[in-house]
């Protein structure tokens, strides 16, 4: 096992899907493999088959990409076997925390992971329709300062919801709300070309992390109070604060500090669906805490390279088909 390494595991989160994720990494291993047949036929059909409209629905696609993600860690532990360098911390991005709390224990296995992420994506669906069922909301990257996105926001909002809800990197803010603010956002970062903004759309159908997510929020925490949390293995950086979540230790009454912490899990989850998600300080706090090289399991490597771009020094990986996942664990294994 490698001293010099100092490795976290990052999991991607809904907008990373594409088609035909997995099928590659599930015929380079048999862990993969493994995690596709426990998700289920119509699972694995999504992840392998289907295309990018049915992709795109939040019902669809949080399971799919929770099953990827999953899938991609798996195939990794496998390569890797006793070589793999211990472990320091994990994250994900918004739907990817449930991949990161599932690896690192806080949720029992993969299969209660999907069932929480099925009913999660089913409540984000519904919070971001209206009363008549058509959609409400859209996502937008802001590539550029974080500061001149920011005013785009306040000057776009007028009546409708639009926030910052993703603080990713140096050079990337995403924009949630309204579809009809999205578009005034958009056209105000064209127009005005002094911010240095570009606005570009995201393969979501709602805005999350916003206030539009609210209702969805509170119907979670009715289906979390019926599930109990594990204390982590190794450090979770959590979405909402960027800090990690370590499990402390128990209290004197060991019954009583058990509750307590699956009270915290149940909290964090709940917030997360309506608050803004701070990646970049995520990243910030991994290397501060020691945190070397990153890999980043799931469909794509947008993760890795907003890791890259916050962090130039940290050593990047990702995994999401046979050739990534054998460079990633050709260098975890050599590494000395």
């Amino acid at each position: 096992m490698s001293e010099r390494i100092r490795l976290a595991i990052i999991f991607a989160g809904q907008g990373a899907q594409k088609q035909g994720m997995g099928k590659s990494l599930a015929g380079a291993s048999a862990a993969a493999r493994d995690v596709f047949d426990r998700a289920g036929e119509e699972i694995r059909y999504d992840c392998f088959e289907a295309d990018a409209d049915r992709l795109k629905e939040t019902e669809v696609t949080q399971p799919a990409v929770y099953t990827m993600d999953y899938a991609a860690y798996a195939a990794l532990l496998e390569a890797c076997g006793e070589k793999l360098p211990r472990i320091l911390g994990t994250a994900g991005f918004s739907l990817g925390e449930y991949a990161a709390f599932a690896a690192a224990g806080v949720i029992g296995s993969f299969e209660e992971g999907l069932e929480l992420v099925k009913k999660r994506g089913l409540l984000m669906k519904a919070a971001g329709r209206y009363a008549d069922g058509s959609p409400r909301g859209a996502m937008a990257a802001a590539m550029g300062d974080p500061a001149a996105a920011i005013l785009l926001t306040e000057k776009a909002r007028g009546d409708d919801v639009l926030e910052a809800v993703n603080f990713n990197s140096p050079a990337q803010t995403v924009v949630a709300g309204d579809a009809a603010a999205i578009e005034r956002f958009r056209d105000l970062a064209k127009a005005d070309k002094s911010l240095g903004v570009k606005a570009i759309p995201l393969p979501v159908s709602t805005a999350f992390h916003s206030p539009i997510m609210a209702p969805a929020a509170a119907g979670f925490a009715e289906v979390v109070s019926a599930y109990g949390f594990g204390r982590p293995k190794y450090k979770v950086y959590l979405n909402i604060t960027g800090e990690g979540l370590d499990g402390g230790t128990a209290d004197a009454d060991v019954n009583d500090g058990e509750a307590a912490f699956s009270d915290t899990v149940r909290d964090v989850m709940t917030r997360q669906m309506k608050s803004p998600v701070r990646w970049q300080t995520t990243i910030e706090n991994m290397a501060r805490d020691g945190i070397n090289t990153i890999v980043e399991a799931g469909p794509g490597r947008t993760l890795s390279g907003l890791a890259k771009k916050t962090v130039p020094e940290l050593a990047v990986f990702h995994v999401e088909d046979a050739e990534s996942l054998a460079e990633a664990a050709a260098y975890l294994r050599e590494a000395e």
